[in-house]
């Protein structure tokens, strides 16, 4: 009873009844491979479809249609007022082409109800739409009852399906059980239905066989050896006998019908070992003097007999049981070629089978097979399952592989992007790889390119800095000499050359980068003493406007201008022979203007190569043109772009 309400609570949150399944997309990887590893583990656990053949009942079919938008219902009285667990609809099967075996006239929309003799309106325990995915299936519908006390059931069945060999819509059923705990209520109780397929008496399609406990399975259960049922020898038939060790209350009976052989096509259609007239006696007394007649039934044809066998007899006390064929037989036994046989007898009593492991007796000399394989709890397959287990097993192998392609589906689609993700990290590694390196080569060559500025800078710097400077001091040392005989301009001379020399000792220690170096004050003041030092014979004049612009130069910019400034006063001093200069600079927000004009001799060929590299370091524009007096006029425009300024 324990395994049973198991199975219905995994049955449930498993996803047997559709729309139930938690979203595949919303797990991770690793839950997804531990999701199919758990599919396959308890697919070995589980029950197989393992399909009856030869000829036998189907089950119920009602008169065709030829539109799906049909009612038709199927209605099962119970003997009494009966608490009910669970319903299980077993389907007709079909073996597809494409899909192979599927359930065929299975209803596409349907209702159960179940009520009582004072409720006759019933309460709805289950509606199915198409929409809820039940179809396609081979499997039971495993329905929840919840516990529901009912005197009837009833299937409407409001939207039907095609049947395959011609198209028309039809509602068919192989089977439906109505659980209590482990007892089947519906079997072999009367069925009402809203039509009935015309058939011929011996047709396999009958309403009654909607109930006969036969189903188009064969219990083939995952775990269990193979047992070799019993049949008695062809001629004079045994009296099965079993003695159950103690008086118990039977009320169920199972036999299992003797497989009949591995071959395709079977040896026989299915009654192999079935007496034609099957009684069951029970008794207390070893001698049967007190027999009480179990089950007596007479097979009128091969529908008569199924896989398992089931009959519910009324609760009768007994310890002692015999089977035997009740037909009497006018024939000589040594040509009697009728043989009995079963996989297995089960006697329950409370929902046990008290048979188990019991001897079973015969009244013939032992010979051929077995006697114990009657009661050893094992068929052809395997283990014997209580029924509601195996049907339950079925429903939740039916899930399981409804689940498993979408969980691969769903891996395989991740495993997809994760080589995709993988294939586009290979590329993003190599282009980082790649850009490592290029900004590596990049990297040296503005190293490179840094490095030959640097140089070329420390060469403008020491040539116009220190040249500049050393042509001053030798000015400075002609005006000494002319100053020997008057002492105060004599020392203020050598003071200037004293402090010259300082200057061109600092510059040389930092012309590498002579912003960092504190050899400039302010730069008008600086062009205005550079003038006086320079341009000690000649007669000049000097123009500053903006002077507060100036300020706001970066120090490498005011560096660049002055050297500039120095380098072209140098070259009019040395060069142009002039006896007049005018310098101009004015600075404003939108150029700074530095003229130098002299009356010299003019400028022969290109602009000097010092002024132009000092022109390009300061990111400024020279020109040179011939004065109104015939000498030379030096113009460098700078645009104060905001680099060029302190924050």
């Amino acid at each position: 009873m324990c395994r049973i309400f198991t199975i219905c609570i995994a049955a449930l949150l498993a996803g047997i009844l559709p729309g139930r399944a938690t979203p595949l997309a919303t797990r991770s990887l690793s839950q997804l491979e531990q999701r199919l590893v758990e599919i396959d583990a308890e697919l070995g656990q589980l029950a197989h479809y393992s399909l009856r053949s030869g000829i036998g009942s189907i089950g119920f079919r009602s008169i065709p249609h030829e539109t799906a938008n049909q009612t038709e219902w199927i209605e099962i009285q119970l003997d009494q007022e009966t608490p009910l667990d669970e319903i299980v609809l077993v389907p007709t099967i079909r073996r597809d082409t494409q899909e192979g075996f599927q359930a065929d006239g299975f209803p596409d929309e349907f209702r159960i109800l179940a009520g009582t003799a004072d409720h006759l309106s019933g309460t709805v325990l289950g509606e199915y739409r198409s929409a809820d995915g039940i179809l396609p299936r081979e499997a039971p519908l495993v329905i929840p009852a919840k516990g529901i006390l009912a005197s009837w059931i009833r299937i409407e069945a409001t939207r039907l399906s095609q049947r395959a060999f011609d198209g028309k819509h039809v509602f068919q059923l192989s089977e439906v059980l109505l659980f209590s705990g482990g007892e089947n209520m519906a079997l072999r109780q009367p069925v009402k239905v809203s039509s009935n397929h015309p058939e011929r008496a011996d047709s396999a399609w009958n309403v009654r066989y909607l109930v006969d406990g036969h189903t188009p399975y064969l219990m083939d259960a995952a775990q269990g050896l193979q047992s070799v049922a019993y049949a008695s020898p062809s001629g004079k038939q045994p009296v099965l006998a079993l003695d159950l060790g103690e008086s118990v209350p039977l009320s169920r009976i199972h036999l299992h019908a003797l497989e009949q052989s591995d071959t395709v096509p079977q040896a026989f259609a299915g009654d192999l070992g079935i007496p034609k007239n099957l009684r069951i006696e029970g008794a207390n007394q070893p001698d049967f003097s007190d027999a009480i007649p179990l089950l007596e039934t007479r097979q009128e044809s091969v529908n008569d007999t199924g896989p398992i066998m089931m009959w519910r007899i009324p609760e009768t006390p007994c310890r002692h049981i015999r089977i035997f064929d009740a037909t009497p037989n006018t024939l000589d036994p040594a040509s009697n070629t009728s043989r009995i046989g079963f996989a297995e007898i089960e006697l329950f009593s409370k929902g046990r089978n008290v048979a188990l492991g019991k001897t079973v007796k015969n009244d013939l000399p032992p010979r051929g097979r077995a006697l114990s394989a009657l009661t050893d709890g094992r068929n052809f397959y395997g283990n014997i399952l209580p029924v509601r287990d195996w049907l339950n097993e079925l429903a939740r192998r039916h899930a399981l592989e409804t689940e498993r392609p979408l969980v691969v589906e769903q891996l395989n689609l991740r495993y997809a992007r994760q080589k995709a993700t993988l294939h586009r990290m290979s590329w993003l590694a190599a282009l980082l790889v790649a850009a490592v390196a290029f900004t590596i080569l990049i990297d040296r060559m503005l190293r490179l390119h840094q490095i030959a500025r640097i140089r070329e800078r420390f060469a403008a710097d020491l040539h116009d800095e220190l040249g500049a400077n050393l042509h001053a001091i030798g000015l400075l040392g002609d005006l000494a000499k002319d100053a020997v005989h008057s002492p105060d301009e004599l020392i203020e001379t050598v003071d200037e050359i004293r402090a010259l020399t300082e200057r061109s000792g600092a510059a040389a220690r930092h012309c590498a980068d002579m912003q960092q170096a504190d050899i400039f004050g302010k730069l008008p003041d600086d062009m205005r003493r550079t003038a006086r030092r320079i341009m000690a014979d000649v007669e000049y004049t000097i123009s500053i406007e903006g002077e507060a612009m100036l300020e706001k130069l970066k120090p490498r910019t005011k560096a660049d201008l002055f050297l500039f400034y120095k380098e072209s006063l140098v070259n009019i001093s040395r060069h142009s022979g002039a006896t007049k200069v005018a310098i101009e600079l004015n600075a404003n927000r939108e150029a700074i203007h530095l003229t130098i004009t002299d009356n010299g001799l003019g400028l022969e060929g290109d602009i000097p190569s010092s002024l132009k590299r000092r022109a390009r370091l300061l990111g400024g524009h020279v020109t040179t043109s011939t004065s109104e007096s015939g000498g030379t006029c030096i113009a460098l425009k700078l645009k104060p772009i905001k680099f060029r300024f302190r924050n």
